[in-house]
């Protein structure tokens, strides 16, 4: 699928194929993992394909103003609790 061909495709037509490809796509991979896969070039098609469907609906976003929701930082706090959590386990049971 051509990048110009995505571009004259409205929102919900991008986002039916996108979820197709992505179908096609999860199916290809367990064919590889099964040795069953004929066609090895299918998979880097497919993948082109969903990057560009991507790339349209992003460019979408941005143009109309409505930016993509940024993602939260990720802090540190649950892996450090659960760190002393272990700290702490250890230092309490007694050792060999």
């Amino acid at each position: 699928m051509k990048i110009a061909e995505i571009r004259e495709l409205p929102n919900e037509e991008i986002q039916r194929e996108l979820a197709e490809k992505r179908r096609a796509l999860f199916n290809l991979r367990f064919q590889r993992e099964t040795e069953q896969l004929e066609r090895p070039a299918e998979l880097r098609k497919l993948k082109k394909d969903v990057a560009r469907l991507l790339t349209v609906l992003h460019e979408r976003e941005m143009t109309q103003g409505s930016p993509a929701q940024p993602q939260p930082a990720r802090s540190g706090q649950p892996r450090a609790a659960a760190r002393d959590a272990r700290r702490s386990a250890e230092e309490r049971s007694p050792k060999a």
